[in-house]
């Protein structure tokens, strides 16, 4: 029983993070860009305070990954690998957005106008990866859950 609400807490969360950052870059970000002649106060706007959000998400993926970890009785090798490379991923993924939160976007609020095509395109491109980190990382969860 424990298990079963763990996973529903690990997986809601992390299908909530990977849904909210699809949404922000295939239909927020685009439709944005092409409808508003100046996107950024949109955007620094949806930015105010989201970055504790994902902290909290990624606490609650934490502690219940490792509440998942706790609760397995027979792990095999493959699904302990398989969680060895999402804790690593998710780890990463923290890392990377954290590297975003508190170095880029200072920059990209104080840049001049002529540097923001610059820093959208970093952002964009780190956006992506990090929505492929955690992807993959809901993937691997998925089998490591079928194996285990």
């Amino acid at each position: 029983m424990i298990g079963a609400v763990l996973t529903t807490i690990h997986a809601g969360t992390a299908a909530v993070w990977l849904g909210a950052m699809l949404y922000s870059l295939l239909v927020v970000q685009p439709r944005a860009a092409a409808t508003l002649d100046d996107p950024e106060p949109l955007f620094v706007a949806l930015a105010a305070g989201a970055r504790w959000k994902v902290i909290a998400m990624v606490a609650v993926l934490a502690l219940s990954g490792g509440g998942l970890i706790l609760t397995e009785d027979d792990a095999t090798t493959t699904w302990s690998v398989l969680v060895a490379l999402k804790a690593l991923l998710l780890i990463g993924a923290l890392a990377l957005f954290a590297h975003v939160s508190w170095r880029m976007w200072p920059a990209r609020l104080f840049a001049i106008p002529e540097e923001l095509p610059d820093h959208r395109r970093r952002f964009r491109v780190l956006a992506m990866t990090l929505t492929a980190m955690v992807g993959l990382a809901f993937v691997l969860g998925t089998v490591a859950d079928s194996v285990g």
